[in-house]
């Protein structure tokens, strides 16, 4: 259960990411809501996690799913360019998320 949390946590991070980005300094009602609520749920969601996980691997898993999955909306949403070594990294990302769960 503390994997499922953890992922899901790592979701909310990314939400709240690209909601920080769009709040304009919190200057926009909405998004500002939007990463309040994704701030904590997504905190909730990993110190659920620590409570069983290693902290370290909490945090790398944490930061991963985030991380990549931020990036990726810019990707789609073209506030990122998209490139091969971009994606290779963020392949590589990947690839270390799952091996840290595979190693736990």
């Amino acid at each position: 259960m503390a994997w499922v949390a953890l992922v899901i946590s790592g979701i909310l991070e990314a939400v709240w990411a690209v909601a920080l980005g769009r709040s304009e300094g919190f200057s926009r009602p909405v998004p500002t809501i939007v990463f309040l609520v994704g701030l904590v749920a997504s905190m909730g969601g990993l110190a659920y996690a620590m409570r069983t996980l290693p902290i370290g691997t909490s945090y790398a898993v944490w930061v991963g799913i985030g991380a990549v999955l931020t990036v990726a909306v810019g990707m789609v949403t073209g506030d990122e360019t998209v490139n091969a070594v971009k994606l290779l990294l963020l392949l590589g990302l990947i690839g270390c998320v799952v091996g840290l769960k595979l190693a736990h």
